[in-house]
């Protein structure tokens, strides 16, 4: 493939690309990146981060409001990252807001801005200066988004009264689930969907890991509220049994869960009960992973995968008798809808931008080390052989990423939602 182009200096010529038998589809739109920048770019930075999207076909992210110090709770805070983003994005790049205690004021100018919405976390955050909210500072936020049509997003975990005692061995994976049941999942989506039906807000819970509180959703759209879930690559891929003692590099909150658990998740997704797929990257240094001691109770939670997301979902899903479309979809239109960039993002036709990613999904290839394009390369995924090679990554029309090679330059662009009206539910 691609003989026809000589080099990226062709860019701005006629070209023709010829790609033979591969998959032309959407570029991905992954909704849920850390990026860490300003602040913490020791973990990440748009510059690694963007060109790993670019290397697994990702053409669109949107960047998370923490681990980034500050983290993108104000106005001001926002033109921080804005300006630590300049010239270092391979990729195009949106940004979501934070909602945190007592910064209920600072939403609607974030929205004039153009924030993509807002994420809030009802547990802590893992990071002092993102608080996490209680029921009185949601009641606030929630009043401020009405009418705007924006989103907000939840960390959905509360901490709950634990039955089981907490003395286990912190190496063992089962002590670390164990301190994070499914009933945390619950009673927080309880609370968010109390939520969304009183105030009619779009409302949007990330990474959901617990397949229980399924019922719980649906029975809260059914009843009208706007009311979207995602799951992540890691839940989707990964399964408690197969962790081994101290690989604190499986950790991340809420936790991986068992492989029964794991196919009610496939079936939900199947079923249109789960909106869409992200990799929700949340990497750091390899000091916080407590590796020397295997401690998951130490250890940071976060799992690397925004560089490999489309292979990891095709890997399981193609067996399972999931289609490109739905790849699409889930991957692509869904989370595009969601970040309010469906006019441009996530689809191929007239008036869209010319985002591509050029795949085989037949072929294999093992993930090691030295092809891995995040800063930090510690993922649970070193080592395993997964289906479905990048070929090429086009951004707006431009080759950004052809066979192990990126333009000189980076070519993405900051994405502004313009301020709108309330729309629908996705």
């Amino acid at each position: 493939m691609g003989r026809s182009i000589k080099s990226f200096r062709t860019a701005t010529f006629l070209e023709v690309l010829d790609v033979g038998d591969s998959v032309v589809m959407p570029g991905i739109v992954d909704c849920h990146v850390h990026v860490n920048e300003p602040g913490r770019a020791s973990w990440e930075g748009f510059w690694t981060a963007t060109r790993a999207a670019a290397a697994g076909g990702v053409t669109t992210i949107v960047d998370m409001p923490l681990n980034s110090i500050p983290p993108t709770t104000t106005v001001g805070n926002f033109h921080e990252k804005l300006q630590a983003a300049t010239g270092k994005c391979f990729v195009d790049t949106a940004f979501w807001g934070g909602v945190i205690p007592d910064n209920q004021l600072e939403l609607r100018p974030m929205i004039q801005a153009g924030v993509a919405g807002f994420k809030c976390f009802l547990i802590h955050s893992g990071v002092e200066e993102f608080p996490h909210v209680t029921d009185r500072d949601l009641h606030a936020a929630m009043a401020q988004l009405q009418g705007t049509g924006s989103v907000l997003l939840f960390h959905a975990e509360r901490d709950v009264e634990q039955t089981t005692q907490e003395n286990g061995d912190p190496c063992q994976y089962s002590t670390f689930l164990q301190s994070r049941p499914d009933v945390m999942e619950m009673e927080a989506i309880r609370t968010v969907a109390e939520l969304c039906l009183q105030y009619q807000v779009r409302c949007h819970i990330v990474h959901l890991s617990s397949a229980k509180p399924l019922e719980l959703i649906q029975e809260a759209r059914q009843a009208g509220a706007p009311l979207t879930v995602e799951t992540t690559h890691h839940y989707l891929s990964l399964c408690a049994e197969n962790i081994p003692a101290g690989a604190t590099q499986f950790k991340c909150c809420p936790p991986i869960r068992g492989s029964v658990n794991q196919e009610q998740l496939w079936s939900a997704l199947k079923a249109g009960q789960i909106d869409m797929v992200v990799s929700d990257h949340s990497p750091c240094t390899p000091d916080l992973k407590k590796l020397d001691n295997g401690d998951f109770t130490e250890a940071w939670g976060g799992i690397s995968s925004l560089q490999f997301g489309l292979p990891l979902f095709w890997s399981s899903a193609s067996k399972r008798g999931f289609q490109l479309s739905d790849v699409v979809r889930l991957l692509c239109q869904r989370t595009a809808q969601l970040s309010s960039l469906h006019n441009q993002k996530g689809h191929l036709g007239p008036g869209y931008d010319a985002d591509l990613v050029v795949w085989d999904p037949e072929r294999e290839f093992e993930i090691k080390e030295a092809s891995i394009h995040h800063k930090n390369k510690l993922t649970p995924y070193l080592g395993v052989t997964l289906r479905g090679v990048v070929c090429a990554t086009i951004v707006r029309g431009q080759l950004v990423y052809r066979e192990g090679s990126f333009c000189p330059q980076p070519l993405g662009k900051h994405l502004f939602v313009p301020p709108r009206k309330s729309e629908a539910q996705l």
